[in-house]
């Protein structure tokens, strides 16, 4: 069913839209509005932003917000195809210096200011464009593969912003994210079920023996409990290979990308809480974990900072 929020932002900056003018400034405050009335967390992770980076994640989200919703709050497949479609021209539009909507005013200047090149938010498009078209996936390497374009760009656009973006981070973003993308799925497969997707791969499911059947009539039984920890346990991996990131990018963004990674151990251990049972009740991370979560990656932090500094100073002094 369309959501009729996103259906009046549709019908005033979408494809059939007068394509009014919109300044830089108007751009960012609606990039900006939009972000913290979608994001829950938007406002903790400001905080932990240099003041210059918070508008630009801003512009980042929006987009991010809006491919989203033409993939998920339309209604239908096939004029989600053809509002991706649309949008996709937009994004093409805004690298040649055509930008309209009021998104992409925002995030051309997000663009130049970071050497951003289309790929990442090209790649997004298609995983929204194939959640259109493929509900179910048949092997663990076709859902890395979808993983390529619906997660690990994400991580690409943070780098960017970082001015962090190399071979090697990249790597090891794109096993955070990844990992991250999967908690999310074995968070989830009851809901995604609920609208006719399995991110469960077959492969997986046969081995273990779980039926499509089990997972409608949200039957958690041993074997669906064992599929699950198989999966969780495989997201985890993912998530602790990506932690040397953490030390790898700009300070700025350190502590960030380490409550991201920590925010991902906390569903798969959220997970393991319920017993791999995600078909009666979701888990979740509550506000007080998360909050535990915030001061446990900012001392560390702030521990590892202040004992930089101490040894630096230490070693001056015996100069």
């Amino acid at each position: 069913m369309p959501d009729s929020r996103f259906e009046r932002q549709l019908e005033k900056y979408g494809p059939e839209s007068p394509h009014e003018p919109c300044s830089l400034a108007a751009a960012t405050d609606y990039c900006q509005h939009l972000t913290k009335s979608h994001y829950e967390n938007f406002t903790v992770a400001s905080w932990l932003l240099p003041r210059e980076l918070r508008p630009h994640f801003a512009h980042v989200y929006a987009y991010c917000r809006w491919s989203d919703d033409l993939a998920d709050e339309v209604g239908e497949d096939q004029r989600s195809l053809d509002l991706l479609a649309w949008w996709r021209g937009e994004l093409e539009a805004c690298y040649q210096g055509k930008a309209w909507h009021p998104v992409f005013v925002a995030l051309s200047e997000t663009i130049r200011e970071y050497q951003i090149p289309i790929d990442p938010f090209a790649n997004l498009l298609i995983a929204f464009e194939q959640d259109q078209r493929v509900k179910c996936y048949g092997s663990h390497q076709q859902l890395l593969s979808y993983c390529e374009n619906s997660a690990n760009p994400v991580g690409h656009l943070v780098l960017y912003l970082g001015r962090s973006f190399r071979p090697e981070t990249r790597e090891l973003s794109d096993s955070i994210c990844t990992g991250l993308q999967l908690a999310n799925f074995w968070q989830d497969v009851a809901r995604d079920y609920a609208i006719g997707r399995i991110y469960l791969p077959e492969e997986d499911r046969r081995k273990f023996g779980v039926t499509e059947e089990m997972i409608a009539a949200k039957s958690a039984s041993a074997e669906f409990r064992q599929l699950l920890q198989f999966e969780v346990e495989r997201a985890e991996n993912y998530l602790r290979s990506g932690r040397p990131l953490i030390n790898m990018i700009a300070p700025q963004l350190r502590l960030d990308v380490e409550l991201f990674l920590a925010g991902g151990l906390a569903i798969c251990q959220a997970i393991r809480q319920q017993k791999f049972d995600v078909l009666q009740s979701r888990p979740t991370v509550g506000k007080w974990k998360k909050l535990q979560l915030l001061l446990g990656c900012w001392t560390r932090r702030t521990f590892s900072r202040n004992a930089k500094m101490s040894v630096s100073a230490g070693q001056e002094a015996t100069v």
